[in-house]
């Protein structure tokens, strides 16, 4: 998340986390004052001592190459991670061994909430292209929070939005069709990245075509078939990877129909 070393505390603890090997080698000290993405995984109207305090949490930067972990189901949970760049996928291995994708991260968001209620990963976090994250061991995370009232906000609102997005997840899963599903699962990634400055109507899909119906529980050909029907519609024009929404309100309406129709 970070650009350099604060002060010589910051490369102490920074130096401390590695001779205990919580972190690889990589990894390099940061500073969370100095973030561009700040304001969108840390609380936002902090004084100058509380963001000092703060920046002492961050362990380090971490880099993760593309088609690697994170971290893995049942790897001891120690950190949570801010995602500095690129994108990540959560999933899970089913009974007859397929990987069922749980969820997809992006940069400001943060990863690694699975782990807190039983001290272990309940999943694999897998980076889709080259990444860095930031490193935030939970411990120091849980003792500031105790002293600046910011940060356990924060912390319970990052807790919040997860539960919201599961509660998502299940609406998604339980009774929307395959164009249903599809419109908003596009709908939520442009606006989310909308929300880190990038275009409201085009975005480079990091994911495969497999992995966003093993996320949204329907088949390769069905997501492969759906994405033509919108195209043909005019909703959407498909360049591999690259996606440019056409007619927003369209999408919309297939989640929420209007009630003159």
């Amino acid at each position: 998340m970070f650009d350099q070393a604060r002060s010589l505390i910051h490369i102490r603890a920074a130096t401390k986390l590695l001779q205990n090997k919580t972190m690889k080698p990589e990894t390099i000290k940061v500073a969370c004052s100095n973030c561009n993405l700040r304001e969108l995984c840390m609380p936002i109207g902090l004084s100058t001592e509380e963001l000092d305090r703060i920046d002492l949490i961050v362990a380090a930067r971490r880099k993760i190459k593309r088609g690697t972990t994170l971290f893995r189901n049942g790897e001891k949970f120690t950190s949570l991670y801010a995602i500095r760049t690129g994108f990540f996928k959560t999933s899970i291995a089913s009974e007859d061994g397929r990987d069922q994708v749980t969820g997809f991260q992006m940069a400001g968001e943060v990863i690694g909430l699975d782990g807190i209620v039983n001290d272990s990963h309940t999943c694999d976090a897998i980076a889709l292209e080259d990444a860095e994250v930031c490193v935030m061991p939970f411990d120091r995370i849980e003792e500031l929070s105790r002293e600046v009232n910011a940060l356990q906000r924060h912390v319970h609102k990052i807790m919040s939005r997860e539960i919201v997005r599961e509660h998502g997840v299940m609406l998604l899963l339980g009774s929307m069709r395959a164009e249903e599903r599809l419109a908003s699962f596009l709908l939520n990634l442009v606006q989310r990245l909308h929300a880190r400055g990038f275009s409201q109507s085009e975005l480079i899909l990091r994911m495969t075509r497999e992995e966003i119906g093993s996320f949204l529980g329907l088949k390769l050909e069905t997501v492969s078939r759906t994405f033509s029907k919108f195209a043909a519609e005019g909703i959407v024009e498909v360049k591999q990877r690259h996606v440019h929404i056409l007619n927003t309100e369209a999408l919309k309406d297939i989640v929420n129909p209007k009630a003159c129709h």
